[in-house]
C-alpha cells in the first residue's frame, strides 16, 4: 500500500474501490480523476489546470456522407453545425451549401443545428441531396441580379454619351444667344443623335433604382431636344450679319432646366 506523508492532509492512500482518502479529513473520498499516479508511485493531485483543459477538448468524430453513389468520410468536430458540415462537403461534391439537403435519421437537419445536439456520433451516417427548389430559386435570383449589373453598365455607358452631347448643346446656346447664326446641320445632326440615344434607353430592361435612373434620362434628352428646337427657331431669326431683334437671354440656360 502505497502513501504520501503531509502536513495538513495527513496519509494520503488508496483503497480498493480505487479511490483516494485523506487521514485527516474525516474519511472523505475524493474521485480518482482529481489525483495523478507519478512514476515513481506516489499519489498527487492534479493541477486545476490540468483538469479544465482536459474537460474543454472537444472530441472529432467521422461521419460517413453518402451522395448519390458516392460516400464521403468528413472528420469534424461533435460540436460543429451541419452548416459547418455542409461547406466542408462543398469542396467535395461540388455543390453550394446553400443547394444541400443533409438527412440525418430520416429527418433534414437544419444548418443551425449542432451535430451533438442531434445526436451525430462517431461513424454516424447521413444522405446528401441537391435542394432543388433552392437551387432554382437561386439561380433564378442570380441571373436577376447579372441582368440588372448589365442594364446598370448600359446606362452608365449611354449617360457618358448623353454628358458629351450636352455640351454640345451648350456651345452652341452660347453662340446663338451671343447673336452668332450657327448652320442648321448641326443643331439637326444633335437632335438625330439625341434620338438615337432615346432609342437605346428604350432597349434597357431593368427594375427597381435603374428603371427609375433610365426614365430619368428619357426625359432629361427630351427636355434636350425641345430646347434644341427653340434654338432652331432663334437661329433662324437671326440675320446673316448677326443682328437679331429681342432681348439676350442668360447663358447656362440648360442648367435650370427641371428634369423631374
Amino acid at each position: 500500500m502505497l502513501g504520501v506523508k503531509s502536513r495538513n492532509l495527513g496519509i494520503v492512500r488508496t483503497t480498493n474501490r480505487g479511490s483516494a482518502t485523506t487521514g485527516g479529513g474525516g474519511g472523505r473520498d475524493v474521485g480518482m480523476a482529481a489525483w495523478d499516479l507519478r512514476p515513481c508511485g506516489m499519489l498527487v493531485q492534479k493541477r486545476n489546470s490540468d483538469v479544465q483543459q482536459s474537460q474543454n477538448i472537444v472530441p472529432i468524430i467521422k461521419v460517413k456522407v453518402k451522395y448519390g453513389a458516392s460516400y464521403h468520410e468528413v472528420h469534424i468536430k461533435s460540436r460543429a453545425t451541419f452548416g459547418e458540415l455542409k461547406k466542408m462537403l462543398a469542396g467535395r461534391t461540388g455543390l453550394n451549401p446553400l443547394d444541400q439537403k443533409l438527412v440525418y435519421k430520416d429527418k433534414e437537419r437544419d444548418s443551425t443545428t449542432y451535430l451533438d445536439v442531434a445526436g451525430v456520433t462517431d461513424g454516424s451516417r447521413m444522405l446528401l441531396f441537391i435542394d432543388i427548389p433552392n437551387q432554382e430559386k437561386r439561380l433564378l435570383e442570380n441571373i436577376k441580379v447579372a441582368k440588372t449589373d448589365k442594364a446598370s453598365m448600359q446606362l452608365l455607358e449611354i449617360s457618358s454619351e448623353i454628358d458629351k452631347l450636352v455640351k454640345q448643346v451648350g456651345n452652341l446656346e452660347i453662340e446663338i444667344y451671343g447673336g452668332k447664326k450657327v448652320m442648321e446641320k448641326a443643331l439637326l445632326n444633335l437632335i438625330e443623335l439625341l434620338m438615337s440615344q432615346l432609342i437605346k434607353l428604350d432597349g434597357i430592361v431593368a427594375e427597381g433604382d435603374v428603371k427609375l435612373q433610365r426614365r430619368m434620362q428619357v426625359k432629361r434628352v427630351q427636355k434636350y431636344i425641345e430646347f434644341l428646337d427653340m434654338l432652331k427657331i432663334r437661329n433662324s431669326n437671326i440675320a446673316s450679319n448677326g443682328n437679331q431683334n429681342g432681348v439676350r437671354a442668360p447663358l447656362q440656360r440648360l442648367n435650370k432646366i427641371s428634369f423631374e
